[in-house]
């Protein structure tokens, strides 16, 4: 379903709100990763994306004299419900030469059935053999049907199956809000 279609019911969480959760996660992630040296971050088209960059833009501050790997990654044709949903629209993947021996951080925006993340991970499969691989989301919804679990989160959502959230970029300063809407 394209977000984008959808009738915008609600803001959750405006722009300070958000960025709060992106400070501790980044926090977080600097505390388990004292230099950015074998580390990539890598947002999961496409809102994965927008978190990703949000949170780059913090790391950036405390490692200013470090480069810190990126990349972006689109899972579409790696995902199980293939067979079911019309053929995705393919976005754009840019991943680093190799990621062997590389410590790799998977960013998106929701976090919910575990299959999007599935999906990431198979996708990593053709670009090398990460020494390990974390996982940042923005919001949990738990609610899983495979056993994954983030390791760095924004907020904890307990919200209804016919909710979904919809983060959107504030284009002139980079910001996030995100909002509730029905299915």
């Amino acid at each position: 379903m394209n977000t984008e279609q959808i009738a915008i019911d609600r803001l959750m969480f405006d722009a300070d709100e958000v960025q709060s959760m992106l400070v501790s996660m980044s926090d977080a992630i600097r505390a388990c990763h004292v230099t950015p040296d074998s580390l990539v971050i890598i947002g999961i088209q496409q809102k994965g994306v927008l978190v990703k960059d949000a949170m780059l833009r913090l790391l950036k501050q405390s490692w200013s004299s470090k480069d810190i790997s990126t990349g972006e990654l689109d899972i579409g044709m790696f995902r199980d419900d293939l067979g079911d949903n019309p053929v995705p629209h393919i976005q754009p993947t840019s991943i680093p030469d190799h990621l062997d021996d590389m410590d790799v951080i998977l960013v998106d925006d929701v976090l919910q059935s575990g299959r999007t993340t599935r999906a990431a991970l198979d996708a990593l499969r053709d670009f090398g053999r990460p020494r390990s691989i974390q996982l940042a989301v923005l919001f949990d919804r738990g609610q899983r049907r495979l056993p994954i679990q983030p390791d760095y989160v924004g907020r904890k959502l307990d919200i209804e199956d016919d909710q979904l959230i919809v983060v959107k970029s504030l284009e002139e300063d980079g910001g996030l809000q995100v909002y509730l809407t029905l299915k």
